[in-house]
């Protein structure tokens, strides 16, 4: 495996993988990579899934070091998961994963060398609550969804169905039905926003509608707890720059609360994602990058009033990748 373009903060990354698991993504990572152009999304599903498997800490074991803030944790433990940011170069449609560096930025870029240009959404969750992810939902441009996961070091996938190219936005903020899954929204292309409730083996119900309106918003994040009351919530900007609060409300049938305003100027950014707790305090962040390619984290602070910090700048060079 070779390293990043990008540049991020230049922090001590932890160690954290197991040498069995180090093996299995390199032979899949040569596998898959060997046969970029032909291989089959669920190819790149597996080396995915192998990948940040091996890159995260193994219970009961947990890491140490300088900075090392992300343990291993029992199952059921955590409420607010630390999962990687995925990255698809541009110009190659090759898969590079961000992991988290332990002190609020991400490690160099993971080259996992497979083609990922056929996938619009990628979508990890934690329904075991050890902080970590244990699953992942996937979206080809074509609208199938497939899910994978990680059983006894091998990487599995299934599909789960198609249609999904009816929506411009999917997203898991988390769980928003009250069960232990982590669930989907999604809005369609006419503004209504739909919930999909998940099961354990990552197969979801039928859809239920939610409102409309949110054509209005050009970007939807969230993961997890944002405001510190153990519901998941999201955040929206509109098309004018301002970005809104909703909070979750654990009722699948009204999942979010009617938003308050966090504050104006968000139109500076062209990509906003939460891939959870970043900086390991145990709260929900925010990742916002610029068109230039500089990457920011803003912190949460577990308040409504005021769910983030001042801004952090963590990397640059980011434009050259489709951030999902």
């Amino acid at each position: 495996m070779t390293f990043n373009k990008p540049m991020t903060s230049k922090k001590r990354g932890l160690t954290r993988t197991a040498l069995t698991a180090t093996a299995l993504v390199a032979a899949m990572a040569v596998t898959a990579g060997t046969a970029t152009a032909a291989g089959t999304p669920a190819d790149s599903e597996k080396a995915r899934a192998a990948a940040v498997s091996a890159h995260q800490p193994k219970a009961p074991k947990a890491p140490s070091g300088a900075g090392a803030k992300f343990r291993a944790a029992a199952p059921g433990a955590v409420e607010t998961p630390t999962f990687s940011m995925t990255g698809v170069r541009k110009q190659t449609g090759l898969l590079d994963l961000f992991f988290a560096d332990g002190q609020g930025g991400f490690r160099a870029a993971y080259e996992v060398g497979v083609g990922y240009d056929w996938a619009a959404v990628s979508m990890d969750v934690d329904n075991d609550k050890d902080g970590y992810s244990d699953g992942s939902w996937s979206i080809s441009k074509e609208g199938m969804m497939s899910y994978t996961w990680t059983e006894d070091m091998i990487a599995q996938t299934k599909d789960i169905g198609g249609g999904w190219q009816i929506y411009n936005k999917v997203l898991s903020p988390g769980n928003l039905g009250g069960a232990a899954e982590a669930d989907v929204m999604a809005v369609d292309k006419a503004g209504v926003m739909w919930v999909y409730l998940a099961y354990p083996d990552g197969r979801v119900a039928q859809r239920v509608q939610i409102g409309g309106g949110w054509q209005q918003y050009s970007e939807i994040a969230g993961q997890a707890d944002l405001t510190g009351d153990g519901k998941a919530d999201i955040v929206a900007r509109d098309k004018s720059g301002t970005l809104w609060l909703y909070q979750g409300t654990g009722n699948y049938k009204a999942p979010f609360q009617a938003r308050t305003q966090i504050g104006g100027g968000w139109n500076t950014y062209d990509r906003l994602l939460s891939i959870g707790d970043l900086d390991g305090d145990g709260k929900s962040d925010l990742v916002a990058r610029k068109a230039s390619g500089e990457l920011f984290r803003y912190s949460g602070t577990g308040s409504a009033s005021a769910p983030y910090a001042k801004p952090v700048k963590i990397g640059w060079g980011f434009q050259s990748y489709n951030l999902l």
